[in-house]
């Protein structure tokens, strides 16, 4: 069977409004599915949050327990003074109460700038830093244990941390035994390092 042009005239207008339904029907089946592929993201994302909501809540808890843990610990170290700025004044009046009460013989000190501190066993300080001032002692003694004692002072009482890293004794006196009389029998040089831990520069900032 053939068309005439009478016969295209007349399917002309049909023709374009099947083509106009065409072209809707598939544009609306795109905008389906471009709207289902929007939806899927956005339920993707919600789920996401969800989900990091759920491991905040669960680290917060994790958190909160540590915290309540190791906080008396962390702020005996301030009171201490191990934590925060360094405290030469009452290390030089602990040293002198020290050595006043144990009627130790003539005593001489200084102490160096603090600087950093970065010994082999410590590995991980989480953030904080280490820095140590160097006090050198100078003291007469009877006989060891006065430095024995004098150091073992310095660490009681909760006192500040330090570290006892070098002496040099040297005996007085050519080596005579002079027990009986109340002079000194020996010399000593030390050299210990006062401690102190940093905080992180967040912690510092949000200080009041």
């Amino acid at each position: 069977m053939q068309l005439d042009k009478q016969d295209w005239r007349k399917l002309q207008l049909p023709l374009v409004l099947l083509a106009v339904v065409v072209v809707v029907v598939v544009s609306l089946f795109g905008l389906a599915q471009y709207f289902n592929v929007k939806q899927e993201q956005a339920l993707q994302a919600q789920q996401n949050l969800l989900s990091a909501a759920r491991q905040r809540y669960q680290s917060s808890g994790t958190e909160k327990e540590t915290i309540i843990e190791f906080l008396p610990k962390y702020q005996a170290l301030i009171a201490k003074g191990f934590v925060g700025e360094e405290r030469r004044i009452e290390w030089v009046d602990n040293l002198r109460e020290q050595h006043k009460s144990h009627k130790l013989f003539g005593i001489k000190y200084n102490i160096s700038q603090q600087e950093k501190y970065m010994p082999t066993f410590v590995t991980n300080l989480g953030g904080f830093t280490l820095h140590r001032s160097t006090m050198r002692l100078e003291l007469d003694m009877l006989h060891e244990g006065d430095l024995l004692q004098l150091t073992e002072s310095l660490g009681a009482n909760n006192s500040a941390s330090f570290m006892l890293r070098d002496c040099e004794i040297i005996r007085l006196n050519n080596g005579v035994a002079l027990s009986n009389q109340l002079i000194a029998n020996l010399h000593a040089q030390c050299e210990l390092d006062w401690l102190t831990l940093r905080e992180p520069a967040t912690i510092q900032a949000a200080t009041p």
